[in-house]
């Protein structure tokens, strides 16, 4: 390298020379004609003052002619344990200097660059003119104020902090007015929980009602987001139940303002089912159907991507009817508060008329069975599945009536229906149908209660008399040849109340549809069964006080404490003609 590098002695005598003339001619500094041998600076590594800042000179005495023509002037600036050193050299940019190519050698200046060498950094320039290489430049360095990175770190460290704080503040806020309205919510339900004469009272029945046992708490929520414009943020989790046209899942309803979720129901349709969701959904957007005893509804969806349809309604983690009482024996407490909602649920869909006064379209269910009614938190319950509902329009012909088929599920069918002899021209006769599905309801809900006696495993109406999915003949041969009905034991008799409550299921599932009693008037007869209660407690302990030589002794088969249908209809004479009216 540094034969390559040093000057020969006479290069050098020549160059000097040269040197002179060109002074002489009053030409040095003019720039080089192509092809001619640079003339630049040319000293080994000395020390140096220079450092690194401004402008500085390399203080070098030497100046030599290229040995190609080809080459550049070349300065490097190196920082060192000790101090500074400058390196002047030729050198042909086409070829690697220190393991560094040269980049900007055309230039007239030496502006020195930092550059990674084989031997650690150090700042390089090259240039193209005479003696170029003898004046450095180096970038000026521009010191950022000392407390503007800190200002920064501190804005950037606590920007998350303050978002957080704005979210928590305004969830907190959030949270007080949400548990404010539960609350009045939940009060303003206590003074209704007990049902009042009419058996159907609620604080404004022309409100949307919503569940008052706070088991479906999304309600209130989803009704406020806008189900137009995109699907809600619905995370499918368990397969909770499957019928014939759909499946019903429980899911959780994301929240949009945090990570929180709550819990509905969504009952899936495939594509195939539309007309079936369609129908549902129809039933459901009204309004007016809104009732503690109906399930709540909140949105229908279309899923185009999944090519599905879907219900989503409140979820009550009690499940259905059927499997309540399949795994639980139920007090007469129970059985009492059962019976009555089930009623006031089935009254609400046939009533006209809501009970502020405004007119109401009549609903026929259609399809009534423990499967089809949902046990809420507070053991009241509520009535889902309107796949098959029906709404008695007045604009409806008796054409569109008879065009309704024969619907419902077997075991559950009026003898009419099975008949296929419905009454097409009085629209009361559908709202029978629903009646005699009620009673058979009723009659599985007092199998499982604990007043009747001994308990037997639940079994629905007609029990083992026909198959588990029983088709329309069989159900024929059991109702309308052998006019049969569940079994009622004289044991259940000998408790008054579940007496009345068996009463009152005999009149609903009377072969004749014009004897069946109005979900209404099944309502106020068990509204009016805790009053009589109490009076025939009274008169029981009064009879106790008879002096014992005064009471004749009588021989009967039946335990005292019996007593038959006959002798508790006469007890509770509830007027049902009237009731029909309301």
């Amino acid at each position: 390298m540094e034969a390559q590098r040093g000057p020969l002695s006479i290069r050098g005598a020549v160059s000097f020379l040269l040197f002179t003339v060109l002074l002489e001619n009053g030409t040095l500094g003019m720039p080089p004609f192509i092809g001619r041998e640079q003339l630049c600076k040319f000293c080994d590594v000395e020390p140096s003052s220079c450092n690194g800042t401004g402008t500085c000179t390399t203080n070098c005495s030497i100046t030599s002619i290229c040995v190609e023509y080809n080459e550049v002037c070349v300065s490097i600036w190196r920082k060192n344990e000790t101090g500074f050193s400058i390196e002047t050299l030729c050198h042909d940019p086409s070829v690697p200097l220190y393991g560094v190519l040269l980049d900007d050698y055309n230039s007239s200046t030496c502006v020195m660059k930092e550059k990674n060498t084989t031997s650690g950094m150090a700042h390089f320039c090259s240039c193209n003119y005479e003696e170029c290489n003898d004046n450095l430049l180096f970038s000026p360095i521009v010191d950022p104020a000392p407390d503007d990175p800190l200002v920064s770190v501190i804005l950037v460290s606590l920007l998350p902090l303050l978002v957080m704080g704005v979210v928590v503040v305004g969830m907190f806020f959030w949270y007080r007015a949400y548990r404010r309205r539960l609350n009045q919510e939940w009060e303003s339900s206590k003074k209704k929980r007990k049902p009042k004469a009419g058996g159907l009272d609620c604080s404004d029945a022309c409100a949307i009602m919503m569940d008052d046992d706070r088991s479906d708490s999304s309600s209130t929520h989803a009704n406020s987001l806008n189900h137009n414009t995109e699907p809600l943020p619905i995370e499918l989790d368990l397969l909770v139940g499957k019928g014939r046209f759909a499946q019903v899942y429980k899911a959780k309803l994301k929240q949009t303002t945090s990570d929180q979720f709550e819990t509905v129901a969504v009952k899936i349709f495939p594509y195939e089912e539309y007309a079936s969701w369609k129908n549902e959904k129809d039933i459901f957007s009204n309004t007016d159907l809104r009732h503690e005893n109906v399930l709540h509804f909140l949105t229908a969806e279309e899923r185009k991507v999944e090519k599905q349809y879907w219900l989503i309604t409140a979820y009550h983690h009690r499940g259905n009817l059927q499997e309540h009482l399949t795994h639980h024996v139920i007090s007469w407490e129970e059985l009492q508060v059962m019976s009555m909602s089930l009623a006031r649920g089935v009254a609400h869909l046939h009533s006209d008329r809501l009970l502020c006064g405004r007119l109401k379209v009549p609903i026929v269910h259609r399809d009534l069975k423990s499967s089809n009614i949902l046990v809420k938190n507070d053991l009241t319950l509520c009535l889902c599945d309107f796949g098959l509902g029906l709404r008695l329009d007045s604009t409806l012909s008796v054409d569109d009536l008879a065009n309704s088929g024969q619907v419902g599920t077997a075991r559950y069918m009026a003898p009419e229906v099975l008949e296929a002899r419905l009454n097409l021209e009085n629209t009361e006769s559908f709202k029978q149908t629903d009646i005699y599905s009620m009673a058979l309801v009723l009659w599985e809900m007092t199998s499982r209660c604990e007043a009747i006696g001994e308990v037997k495993d639940y079994e629905p109406a007609y029990g083992s008399k026909v198959r588990e999915h029983p088709c329309v003949e069989s159900m024929k041969d059991n109702v309308l040849r052998d006019r049969g009905r569940p079994e009622i034991p004289d044991t259940w008799l000998r408790h008054q109340g579940v007496a009345v409550i068996c009463a009152t299921i005999m009149e609903c599932w009377d072969h004749d549809p014009e004897a069946r009693l109005t979900a209404h008037c099944v309502a106020e007869r068990i509204s009016e069964l805790e009053d009589e209660m109490d009076k025939l407690s009274s008169r029981s302990s009064s009879a106790e006080k008879i002096p014992a030589e005064l009471k004749i002794p009588i021989e009967v088969e039946i335990p005292g404490e019996e007593v038959k249908i006959t002798e508790i209809q006469d007890i509770i004479a509830v007027d049902c003609s009237v009731s029909d009216e309301k």
